[in-house]
């Protein structure tokens, strides 16, 4: 018989236990980083819960509340799914996860919780499982991306995308790496970019994202954490292959 544990991380434990993703090159500086960032924000009430079945990670989930939030959306009092990442379907895992971020926001008095869905990437959960969940669509925004709400206060707000996204890609006319380390592949995405650029002769100007205003500020995309922009375009929000990020960026050369 299956024995399933859900087990909320703190500082003691992550030293232990370890951040999930990336856990196979724990001294990686993405790794590194992630584990930082993780202890940095457990003391403004972010939530990393593992789940455990037969002293196995099977999965985890990653959330804390909106005025912390790496994600540019704005949604007072509601709590913000950053990561959800289940090792197998149809298991049950991402709904034990999901009910226990639903669970902690009403035991908080949230509006609700709140998800950014992406069907063009691997680097935000999928929409299926939150629908499956009673999360409900809300908005769109650039880049296909999804903003997914489960309202506990019917009466409040509703969270929102800003809308000067065009106006955010028109500041950097160089080669620009706008980044936060709530992700460990950032590391990996943000050196690929580098070699390819150092092909074509192109300098980087990298801006570490630190605060939340800064975030809400330049961010061009609503994933916030990581965006790669040359010539006002975007070229990315999630990691490229170096082969890929040569080619977009000698198009626009």
């Amino acid at each position: 018989m299956s024995n399933i544990q859900i087990l909320e991380m703190d500082s003691q434990l992550l030293e232990g236990v370890g951040s999930f993703c990336l856990r196979s090159k724990k001294k990686s500086n993405g790794y590194i980083n992630k584990n930082k960032w993780l202890n940095t924000q457990f003391e403004e009430g972010l939530k990393y819960v593992q789940l455990i079945e037969n002293k196995k990670q099977v999965g985890f989930i990653e959330y804390t509340e909106s005025e912390n939030s790496s994600r540019v959306v704005f949604a007072a009092n509601y709590l913000v799914i950053h990561c959800l990442w289940v090792s197998e379907n149809g298991k049950g895992y991402g709904t034990k996860l999901i009910q226990k971020c639903i669970q902690d926001a009403k035991a908080s008095s949230k509006s609700g919780v709140v998800v950014l869905t992406n069907p063009e990437t691997s680097w935000t959960p999928s929409k299926e499982i939150f629908i499956k969940n009673q999360f409900k669509q809300t908005e769109t925004g650039p880049h296909h991306f999804e903003l997914l709400v489960y309202p506990l206060k019917p009466n409040d707000s509703l969270p929102t995308f800003p809308t000067n996204w065009e106006e955010r890609t028109q500041k950097y006319e160089g080669l620009t790496i706008l980044r936060s380390f709530q992700c460990p592949y950032v590391e990996i995405a943000t050196e690929n970019i580098k070699t390819a650029a150092r092909t074509l002769g192109i300098d980087v100007n990298i801006i570490d994202l630190k605060t939340r205003e800064q975030l809400m500020e330049l961010a061009p995309t609503p994933y916030g954490i990581y965006s790669v922009v040359f010539k006002r375009e975007l070229i990315s929000f999630h990691r490229l292959t170096v082969r890929t990020a040569t080619k977009r960026l000698r198009e626009l050369m």
